[in-house]
């Protein structure tokens, strides 16, 4: 089991980048898919991104494909999702989500463990 924890977040303007880190404390970090989603104020939590087991398996949704990176330091137990040309439409709450097994999915209902969010807002 795992307990992740996140941090980074803030306030920035459009085009600016920030880093989230997730710390997931707990055992055999590295046998966790890591995740995160995100969620604005009158959605559903959706998808940004994942990394496997050993970060060679990585997904992104199209929406940050290109602007943000997911990677992990299992040796830390920490997961990073950098981010990059905020827009306005990023802004959200963002989780970090893990599940057990080597297998990345885009559904918030395959992850068993998550963070309390970090409150990323990008101004115009």
């Amino acid at each position: 089991q795992v307990s992740p924890v996140e941090s980074g977040g803030g306030l920035v303007q459009a085009g600016d980048s920030m880093r989230l880190t997730c710390v997931a404390s707990g055992h055999l970090f590295s046998t966790y898919a890591m995740a995160w989603f995100r969620q604005a104020p009158g959605k559903e939590r959706e998808f940004v991104a994942a990394i496997g087991w050993l970060a060679r398996n990585v997904d992104y949704d199209d929406s940050v494909k290109g602007r943000f990176i997911i990677s992990r330091d299992n040796d830390k137990n920490t997961v990073y999702l950098q981010m990059n040309s905020l827009k306005p439409e990023d802004t959200a709450v963002y989780y970090c989500a893990a599940r057990r097994g080597a297998t990345v999915y885009r559904t918030p209902g395959a992850y068993d463990y998550w963070g309390q969010g970090t409150q990323v807002t990008v101004s115009s």
